[in-house]
């Protein structure tokens, strides 16, 4: 019973992240990516380009960093300096016309499915914090999804006029966002992985470490699959105002276009390269061999032999003869619990010894 309710729960949750990769059914019509430069969120992004390239979505990218147009990419716009007026505006001149069609009752307007990819909302929360969600909502649509990258380890200049009373950008992305992806390097999971399991420090990276002058990325084999997977931690906020919560380790195809968007992702870039055609993966975390939970058999009967003794320098069992003498044994004030009538049970039977002291006051008493 307990495998065909985790059988069900992990197909449930694979299910989630793939409609979520798909843009299908409006999973989820604002989703926050949060990156750093320890893990940038290029992999993913090209995911959801060629996922959306392969269901004939079409793909506008939104630039306020990235220099070149990514590849599959059918619109390219620059925000960097212009108003958010106007940027709306041309962000809805590319968004494609609705189109009739001819139902068996009447008449549906229906549009093309599109992509509006941001690579990177601090730009946005620093030229105009206050404006921010009225932008957002301009240009999302019932046929528009919005993937907005934010990288959470770049500090925020706001605006003097900004009132220290009002909540900082970040926390209203994450209160609009209706999934929010974290992501981390697959690689330095597992490392933390293997210091929790020896209970020993977790080790950091990047400016987690506060070392002056030294920024410690990636480290390990580049051929491994490991240093090129990314740990998935998605956020999904349903209608019903209910979130699920669970963690997948994500490895990228190396046919798989990688945008060139920032420096951040250019870790990535060299094994991604090399190799064509080969698909991505995707797999709940707790299927890695590294986090995958101890097995129940082992943790109730002790591996593959459940009727084992547990291995001790000393032996637990019983001798015939001493299972015979404690058997034998009769236990202090046995008879005392045994009911002779006249409500004379539970009496103590004492037999006084040679070093006792009677007194004579205490038993009149």
């Amino acid at each position: 019973m307990a495998s065909s309710t985790r059988s069900h729960s992990r197909s449930h949750s694979l299910l989630l992240i793939q409609k979520l990769l798909n843009l299908r059914d409006s999973a989820s019509p604002l989703t926050l990516v949060l990156d750093s430069l320890e893990q940038g969120a290029a992999p993913v992004i090209g995911e959801y380009i060629s996922r959306a390239k392969a269901s004939k979505s079409k793909v506008i990218f939104l630039s306020f960093s990235t220099l070149r147009k990514p590849r599959n990419a059918d619109v390219f716009v620059k925000g960097r300096g212009k108003p958010l007026t106007t940027l709306r505006k041309e962000l809805l001149s590319h968004y494609p016309k609705p189109v009739k069609s001819a139902g068996s009752i009447k008449e549906k307007l229906s549009a093309q499915r599109t992509l509006l990819i941001v690579d990177s909302l601090n730009e946005l929360a620093m030229a105009a914090p206050n404006s921010l969600p009225d932008f957002l909502s301009g240009i999302i649509g019932p046929a528009v999804s919005l993937v907005g990258i934010y990288h959470t380890d770049v500090p925020l200049v706001l605006p003097e006029t900004v009132s220290e009373y009002a909540p900082p950008p970040f926390t209203l992305l994450c209160y609009l966002a209706t999934a929010i992806l974290r992501l981390s390097s697959l690689r330095q999971e597992i490392e933390r992985q293997k210091a929790r399991n020896r209970s020993l420090q977790e080790p950091e990276w990047g400016l987690q470490e506060d070392r002056e002058g030294v920024l410690m990325g990636l480290k390990g084999e580049i051929k491994s699959d490991d240093y090129r997977g990314v740990v998935l931690d998605m956020e999904l906020r349903r209608r019903s105002g209910r979130a699920v919560k669970e963690k997948f380790a994500f490895f990228p195809g190396t046919g798989t276009p990688v945008p060139p968007m920032a420096p951040r992702t250019a870790a990535a870039a060299p094994s991604l390269a090399r190799d064509k055609g080969t698909p991505s993966k995707l797999m709940l975390l707790s299927d890695h061999p590294v986090f995958a939970p101890p097995d129940e058999s082992d943790q109730a009967g002790g591996g593959a032999g459940g009727d084992e003794a547990p291995e001790s320098t000393f032996d637990l069992g019983l001798t015939e003869k001493q299972r015979r003498d404690r058997e034998g044994i009769v236990l202090p004030y046995f008879d005392a619990q045994t009911d002779i009538g006249a409500g004379e049970g539970g009496r103590i039977l004492y037999e006084m010894g040679r070093e006792d002291d009677f007194d004579d006051e205490e038993d009149e008493i």
